[in-house]
C-alpha cells in the first residue's frame, strides 16, 4: 500500500498492473528542485506514508487540495510507523525560466495522480461488488480448492489448535460469517470495510478463501477477528502465490477466527467435509482416490515383487557364473602348478647326482598340510610345525646353504643359540672358537612370513602363510638368484606347489593327493602290507558301525590270545585319536576260551566253533564298546560317543595291542631321494605316557632292534613308497616286543607319515 500511494516509486506502475491490470503512462524524469524544509506529521496520526514533493505554485494549490485526503481520514489508518521530521533539500531560485518549467512538470504529475486515484477507487468498488454479489462457488469450480483444503486439514490433524497464533487484544472490528456467507449489509462488516478501505482489494481474496473453507466444512458460525485478518493480509502471510504449502494457508485462515477451537473441533470430525458444499462429489473423489491408490499400490507391489525376483535370479546367475569362472581359473592354475611340479621333479631326479655334488641351496618349509578340521583341532599347531628345525643341520655339508622358513617368531636368544650350536663342528675343525658364529651364520638364513600376524588364529599351514607373504617370497628369490636350489616340505599341501611354482624351483616331495591318501593310518597299513612288513592283527578303512562291530568280533574270535584292542582315527597323530577296550569284560569270554583250548591253533582258524564264538561276540560287542571302551587322551574327545562319531566320519583302524609286557615303540625318519636311494636320517625309542599310547618324545639313538633288521625294514618300506611316487621325508612308527610263546623278538609296522 505504501508503494501504491507513491507514484514516483519505480515499482508503482508494476504493482498497479499486477493487482488491477492498469497500465499507467511513463512520467518524465523530474529535475531536482533545491528546497530544504522540514515536514512534520503532527496532523497525520498513525499514517506511515510521507510524500516528499515540492511546494506547488499558487495556481495549482486548489487542485492539490482536492486530491489530498483530510487529516481526519488519514488518522484512522493504523500503521506501525511513527511520524518524524523529514529533511528536504532547498530549491535554488535560478530564474523565471526554471519556475515556468517546474510549474509545467508539476501540473503533469498532478494530472497523472488524479487519474491514478480515480482508477484505484473504481478498482476497489468493482472488487467489493464482486465479493458481495457473487454466488457461492460451485462444486465443479472449487473441486481443486476443496481437495487442497481437505489435504491441508488431514495434514493439520495432529496439530494442537492452541498453538495457532491468536490476537493479543480483543478485536475492535469483528464480524461474523453464518453458514459460510458474509452479510454485506451487516453493521459490523460495513464498519470493518470502511476501516480498511484503502487495501480492500487485497482482502477480498482472503475473504473468498475463508468463505470457501467454511462452506466446504459446513461451519454454521465463525467470528472473524478483523485486525488479525488485516495484519495477515498486510504482512503477506496469506499470499497465495508465494509457493508455500496449502496446510500453512489453512492454519493462517484458522488463526483469524475468534472461535477457532470450536471451528477446529467441527472440521476435525470424521465426515464433516462431506456435509458441506460439494460434499457428495468430494466423497466420490475420495473413494475413487482410495480405490485407485489401492489398485495402483497392489499393481506396483506385484510388479516390484516380480522385479525383485528377477533381480535375485539375475544376481544368483551372475554370482554362479562368476563362481564357476573362478573355480575354473583355480582349477587351471592348480593343474598348471601340478604339471610344473611333475616336470621339475623329473628334471630333479635326472640331475640329482650332479645337484648333490655341487653347491646348492635348500629351502626348508616344514609345513604340515593337514585338512582344515584337523588343523583347527590341534593345539600348538605352529609349534608342532617347528619341530623340524633340526633341518638346519644340513649345513654340515660345506656345499649346502639353508633357508629355513619358521612358522613361529624366534627371538634373538634362539637365533644366537642355533648359530653357536651349528658352528661347533666348524670351530672344532678350524680350532678357532672366535670364528664360529661368523662362519656358520653366513650359510643359513631364518625367515618368518609377514602373514603370521594376519592369520595368527586361523591355524594355516606354513605353505599357505608363505603363499600370502609377497615380501618373504621376494626375499627368497633374491637369496637364490643364480644358484642351484630346491625346496623341501613336510606334509605336502597344494600351496606347497604354488610356492614352488612362484619361486620356479623343484619341490622334493609328493603329490598332495598321494600324500593325503597314504599319510593316514589306513594308508600306512597298505604300505606295510605291500612292503611285506609284519603288522599287528587288525582291520583298516572302517567307516560304518556294522563293519566296526563285525570286524572287532572276527578279530576277537580269531586271536583269542589278545587281551586288548585299539581303535585309531586315521587323521589323528600323537595318540590323540586312540581308544581301547579289554576283552575280559565279555560275558561269553570264559566259554569262548574253553572252546579255544579244545582245538589246536591251526584247527581253530578253520573250525566251526570259531564261527559260533564270533556270533556270540557280535551280540555282546555293542554293549562292550558302550560300557567299557576308554580313551587314551581326553583333551580332544571327551566321551566314547564323540570319539565314535569322528571315527566313523574320518575312518579308522582296529589294531591288536601286543600281548607282552616288554614293549618298545620306535620312530624312524627316512629320506626318499629322487635317484632311488633310501637314507635313514634318524631313529629313536619313543617315550610313552602313563597309558602307554601317548607319545611324549624320543631317545636317540634307538637300542631296541638290531640295526640290520631295522635297515631291512626301512629299505623295503622305502621301496614300496617309491613305487607309489612318494618322495621326500617320511616317518615310520614301529613296535617291537617279545613273543610270549617262543620269546623271540617281533617287529611290527604301525604307521607311516
Amino acid at each position: 500500500m505504501r508503494l501504491l500511494h507513491n507514484p514516483f516509486h519505480p515499482r508503482n506502475k508494476e504493482i498497479f498492473q499486477q493487482n488491477y491490470g492498469i497500465q499507467l503512462p511513463h512520467l518524465q524524469k523530474r529535475t531536482s528542485i533545491g528546497i530544504q524544509r522540514v515536514v512534520t506529521g503532527s496532523n497525520l496520526g498513525n499514517f506511515a506514508i510521507a510524500h516528499l514533493q515540492p511546494k506547488p505554485p499558487p495556481e495549482c494549490q486548489d487542485a492539490v487540495a482536492e486530491l489530498q485526503p483530510s487529516a481526519a481520514d488519514l488518522s484512522s489508518v493504523q500503521t506501525p510507523v511513527q511520524p518524524k521530521a523529514v529533511h528536504v533539500l532547498q530549491r535554488e531560485d535560478s530564474g523565471q525560466s526554471k519556475m515556468d518549467e517546474s510549474k509545467k512538470v508539476y501540473k503533469q504529475e498532478m494530472d497523472v495522480r488524479r487519474d491514478g486515484m480515480a482508477l484505484r477507487r473504481s478498482a476497489m468498488e468493482s472488487a467489493e461488488s464482486r465479493l458481495l454479489r457473487a454466488p457461492p462457488p460451485s462444486a465443479a469450480s472449487a473441486s481443486s480448492d476443496n481437495r487442497v483444503l481437505t489435504r491441508g486439514l488431514a495434514r493439520l490433524s495432529p496439530i494442537n489448535p492452541q498453538s495457532l497464533p491468536v490476537p493479543a487484544v480483543v478485536s475492535k472490528y469483528p464480524f461474523t460469517i453464518v453458514d459460510g456467507q458474509i452479510d454485506p449489509d451487516a453493521a459490523d462488516f460495513c464498519r470493518y470495510k470502511k476501516q480498511y478501505c484503502l487495501y480492500w482489494g487485497a482482502m477480498v481474496e482472503a475473504l473468498e478463501r475463508l468463505q470457501r473453507m467454511l462452506l466446504d466444512f459446513a461451519v454454521p458460525l465463525a467470528r472473524v477477528c478483523g485486525e488479525r485478518l488485516a495484519a495477515c493480509v498486510q504482512s503477506g502471510e496469506l499470499n497465495w502465490r508465494d509457493g508455500r504449502g496449502r496446510c500453512t494457508h489453512v492454519e493462517k485462515l484458522l488463526s483469524v477466527l475468534e472461535n477457532r477451537d470450536e471451528v477446529w473441533d467441527l472440521m476435525c470430525q470424521p465426515g464433516q467435509r462431506y456435509k458441506g458444499n460439494g460434499g457428495h462429489q468430494a466423497a466420490a473423489v475420495r473413494i475413487q482416490t482410495c480405490w485407485r491408490r489401492y489398485s495402483a499400490r497392489t499393481a506396483y507391489l506385484i510388479r516390484l515383487r516380480s522385479k525383485w525376483a528377477a533381480e535375485i535370479i539375475a544376481m544368483s546367475l551372475l554370482k554362479r557364473a562368476k563362481l564357476c569362472h573362478l573355480k575354473k581359473s583355480l582349477q587351471a592354475s592348480r593343474l598348471r602348478q601340478l604339471e610344473n611340479f611333475h616336470s621339475r621333479a623329473e628334471s630333479l631326479a635326472t640331475n640329482w647326482k650332479h645337484i648333490t655334488s655341487a653347491k646348492r641351496t635348500i629351502i626348508h618349509v616344514p609345513s604340515l598340510g593337514y585338512s582344515q578340521p584337523r588343523r583347527l583341532s590341534l593345539r600348538g599347531y605352529d609349534v608342532l610345525q617347528n619341530t623340524q628345525m633340526g633341518r638346519l643341520c644340513d649345513i654340515r655339508d660345506e656345499n649346502v646353504e639353508v633357508i629355513y622358513v619358521s612358522p613361529v617368531r624366534l627371538g634373538e636368544d634362539v637365533l644366537q643359540y642355533y648359530t653357536r650350536l651349528l658352528g661347533l663342528q666348524t670351530a672344532i675343525e678350524l680350532g678357532d672358537a672366535s670364528a664360529t658364529e661368523s662362519h656358520s651364520a653366513k650359510r643359513f638364513t631364518i625367515l618368518m612370513p609377514e602373514a603370521l600376524e594376519d592369520f595368527s588364529t586361523r591355524n594355516l599351514c606354513l605353505a599357505s602363510l608363505l603363499k600370502y607373504s609377497p615380501r618373504t617370497l621376494k626375499r627368497i628369490k633374491n637369496l637364490i638368484k643364480g644358484k642351484q636350489a630346491y625346496m623341501i616340505s613336510g606334509v605336502t599341501h597344494t600351496d606347497d606347489l604354488a610356492v614352488a611354482d612362484e619361486l620356479q624351483i623343484p619341490l622334493l616331495g609328493t603329490d598332495p593327493v598321494v600324500t593325503q591318501l597314504y599319510s593316514t593310518k589306513s594308508g600306512g597299513k597298505r604300505i606295510f602290507s605291500s612292503a611285506g612288513v609284519d603288522m599287528p592283527p587288525g582291520k583298516w578303512d572302517i567307516y560304518t558301525l556294522e563293519k566296526l562291530y563285525e570286524g572287532l568280533a572276527q578279530l576277537m574270535a580269531k586271536h583269542m590270545e589278545v587281551q586288548r584292542w585299539l581303535f585309531k582315527i586315521d587323521s589323528e597323530v600323537g595318540g590323540r585319536g586312540t581308544a581301547y577296550v579289554d576283552v575280559c569284560h565279555l560275558k561269553s569270554r570264559p566259554w569262548a576260551q574253553q572252546e579255544f583250548i579244545r582245538h589246536e591253533p591251526q584247527q581253530w582258524r578253520t573250525s566251526q566253533s570259531q564261527d559260533s564264538v564270533m556270533i556270540k561276540f557280535l551280540e555282546e560287542v555293542p554293549h562292550l564298546l558302550a560300557s567299557y571302551a576308554r580313551l587314551a587322551n581326553t583333551s580332544c574327545y571327551k566321551t566314547w560317543a564323540c570319539f565314535l562319531e569322528h571315527f566313523l566320519k574320518e575312518g579308522g583302524v582296529i589294531e591288536a595291542f601286543p600281548p607282552s609286557q616288554s614293549l618298545t615303540c620306535l620312530a624312524v625318519d627316512l629320506l626318499l631321494e629322487p635317484g632311488g636311494d633310501v637314507l635313514m636320517l634318524s631313529c629313536g625309542d619313543q617315550l610313552r605316557g602313563p597309558s602307554g599310547l601317548e607319545v611324549l618324545g624320543c631317545t636317540v639313538p634307538q637300542t631296541s632292534i638290531c640295526p640290520e633288521v631295522l635297515h631291512s625294514v626301512c629299505t623295503r618300506v622305502g621301496q614300496a613308497c617309491q613305487q607309489r611316487s612318494i618322495m621326500g621325508h617320511i616317518s615310520l612308527d614301529l613296535v617291537t616286543f617279545l613273543d610270549p610263546n617262543n620269546l623271540e623278538q617281533q617287529v611290527r609296522g604301525q604307521h607311516s607319515t
